[in-house]
């Protein structure tokens, strides 16, 4: 069970990316991140499941924009869970969008659950790609999707010395792995029609607009929300992701596959 002393996304942290990447996001990009990963994917009446669903907002999007009939959003962290809830009330959604609390490993649904599993930015804190892409497989429907971003490495040679500066100072528990593990693990577990999508140059450039906003105008904001320490330490994890980014070592993606058969 996950225990206060776990917990990686502090109230201090989510405040800062929040402030940073939008209300309700824990990954950047927004609601046109979203719909460029779900670009040409129908949602409408569909069982959406939500991987690592943070606190919400994207869940919120599903339903109102993009009218999935009900999304289940699940995570290993109460608190976020906690803050997803008062969202989905405050939005009158209770009864489209619920929530679940899981233990790190397989995804505690039945088979054929879902039409559509998405995720946005979170599988990079499984360690095990190719064991879920087989469990999403297993809890897809027959023709479901697969819809996700995630954040990626260029390759499977030991991390560079840059690398590591920026994962030390982010401090969460990161398991990346090259674009070409997933979309072998994708079609190893049965997924058709797998494709993948490069956003290294988008958030290559993006990201050292967000080091300057966090430098400059957002600085006193975000040490009224957050404190000055971790402040500066979100700075610090600014400035060694925008060398990883920038070098193409880091490399944010989308993916889709699609489970072969027919969904009605």
């Amino acid at each position: 069970m996950t225990t206060q002393e776990d917990i990686e996304y502090s109230q201090q942290l989510v405040a800062i990316l929040e402030t940073v990447w939008g209300e309700g996001f824990l990954s950047p990009g927004g609601p046109e991140e979203v719909a460029m990963v779900l670009e040409g994917s129908d949602l409408n009446g569909r069982q959406v499941l939500d991987i690592g669903c943070g606190i919400g907002g994207v869940d919120i999007l599903l339903v109102h924009e993009y009218q999935a009939a009900h999304v289940v959003g699940i995570d290993v962290e109460e608190p976020v869970l906690e803050e997803s809830r008062r969202r989905a009330a405050r939005e009158g959604l209770s009864e489209h969008i619920t929530y679940h609390l899981v233990e790190p490993g397989p995804l505690p649904f039945e088979d054929e659950s879902f039409d559509v599993v998405f995720s946005k930015d979170a599988m990079i804190h499984i360690p095990d790609k190719a064991a879920l892409f087989n469990d999403v497989f297993r809890v897809l429907t027959p023709g479901g999707i697969f819809v996700a971003s995630d954040w990626m490495r260029c390759d499977a040679n030991p991390p560079s010395a840059d690398m590591r500066t920026y994962i030390k100072a982010e401090g969460l528990s990161f398991e990346m792995a090259p674009p070409e593990n997933y979309e072998a693990s994708l079609k190893e577990a049965g997924f058709e029609n797998v494709a993948l999508r490069d956003r290294n140059p988008w958030y290559a450039e993006l990201a050292r607009r967000e080091y300057e906003q966090i430098k400059g105008p957002l600085y006193q904001i975000l040490i009224k929300r957050a404190g000055q320490a971790e402040t500066d330490r979100i700075i610090e994890v600014w400035r060694a992701m925008c060398v990883v980014l920038d070098s193409g070592e880091l490399r944010p993606g989308h993916m889709r596959a699609v489970k072969p058969g027919t969904n009605s």
